[in-house]
């Protein structure tokens, strides 16, 4: 069945990948980004920050699932320098566009009614366990973040699951793996096997996207985390049986596919 869908974030590298998955479904896609979303008919590419309510709630009007993947990407620093070069972006930007953005995109989402979120947070809050080995990662493990754009994200898991208890809302809250950006963080996954671990390509994230709006609501609990990755070249770091269960996803690609563009 058609769904009419927004995605948050989607001139970026996995709002692109989400947009052309479910448009080749057939769904009626809407984007919102700081630019105009590439695949997308002008009527229905938003430009926007988070922070503007006006057209946040203008882009969630008859919405049947929202794919919120908009944020600041990364800590400004890690590990944090020395000082005096050791400032952050906490402020400045993660706390304007991941914590009062997430908040002001999940109001919007109540106030509009949307049945069902996916909430884009990342392997990070849990990078303390890779670090002592605890692998794979369970979903269930307690919150490690790695540093502060982790923490930012275990606010958006922590709103998330409030909305949902709340409000009635289908969560699921994906700790995505790493889909590189850009021809430097392409390298910076050649140079290192852990990172090839949890590379996530374009396309298997494309086919997670479709199937979290796709799976029948009856058969997903009120909040749930999970994680998505490619198939590791070695080895298992989180623990994707969860969302085989509860979507039907699996990974079907491996690195280095997919960084052709790069």
């Amino acid at each position: 069945m058609t769904q009419r869908i927004l995605v948050t974030g989607s001139a970026g590298r996995l709002g692109r990948a989400a947009v052309a998955a479910l448009v080749a479904r057939g769904h009626f896609v809407v984007g919102l980004d700081l630019k105009p979303t590439p695949g997308l008919p002008e009527s229905q590419s938003v430009v926007s920050t988070l922070l503007d309510t006006h057209r946040l709630s203008t882009a969630m009007t008859g919405i049947d699932c929202l794919i919120h993947l908009a944020a600041t990407p990364d800590d400004a620093h890690f590990p944090r320098p020395a000082p005096p070069h050791d400032a952050d972006n906490f402020e400045s930007e993660l706390v304007p566009n991941n914590v009062v953005g997430a908040y002001q995109v999940l109001e919007a989402a109540r106030k509009a009614g949307v049945p069902r979120l996916v909430l884009a947070s990342t392997g990070q809050v849990v990078d303390g366990h890779l670090d002592d080995g605890n692998i794979p990662v369970v979903a269930s493990a307690a919150y490690k973040p790695r540093y502060l754009y982790a923490c930012s994200k275990v606010f958006l898991e922590a709103l998330g699951q409030v909305y949902a208890a709340n409000h009635g809302m289908k969560v699921l809250a994906v700790r995505l793996g790493w889909c590189p950006r850009d021809a430097g963080q392409v390298a910076e996954i050649r140079a290192s096997t852990d990172d090839q671990d949890v590379y996530l390509s374009p396309g298997d994230a494309g086919r997670f996207f479709v199937a979290a709006a796709e799976t029948p609501a009856a058969k997903l609990p009120p909040f749930a985390p999970v994680y998505v990755t490619s198939r590791p070249v070695r080895h298992l770091l989180y623990d994707l049986e969860p969302v085989k269960k509860l979507v039907g996803f699996e990974p079907q690609e491996q690195w280095p596919t997919g960084v052709e563009e790069f």
